[in-house]
């Protein structure tokens, strides 16, 4: 792997989009662009890219709100899956995490997406059973 993982330049944007669109990772409900610009305005070294050469092959959003780490958009390239992308972007993305002082990692997963648990499942992640229930502050739409 010839994959460099850094935080996310402007430069990157339309590609990190274009990857969370082709990988099913995008809600009508939900402006990727939106969803970009509030975590650089919070947490722009927690927004990471892992490049090969000029090539956007993954990237992974994560936060901290003082209690616990969350990751969101988590994509590699479906073309390159399977080289370890995903698990590189998961441990930088862990490793800063750690260096902020978080002592836990979360995130979320549909139900229904049994590969996806499978995977968080074989790098150590454990199911929690809580529930989540939301609501929307700012429509994006």
């Amino acid at each position: 792997m010839t994959v460099v993982i850094r935080p996310l330049q402007d430069d990157d944007v339309e590609s990190v989009v274009a990857l969370w669109l082709a990988a099913g990772l995008t809600r009508p409900w939900n402006d990727p662009h939106a969803d970009i610009r509030r975590a650089r305005a919070v947490w722009p070294d927690l927004l990471l890219v892992a490049v090969d050469g000029d090539a956007v092959t993954g990237s992974v959003m994560a936060g901290y709100d003082g209690h616990r780490g969350w990751l969101y958009y988590l994509a590699a390239d479906p073309a390159r899956r399977g080289e370890g992308i995903g698990r590189a972007l998961v441990a930088e993305a862990e490793r800063r995490l750690v260096a902020l002082g978080c002592p836990k990692v979360m995130l979320m997963v549909r139900a229904e997406n049994t590969r996806v648990l499978e995977y968080y499942d074989a790098i150590g992640y454990t199911r929690e059973s809580t529930s989540l229930t939301g609501k929307r502050l700012i429509p994006d739409a």
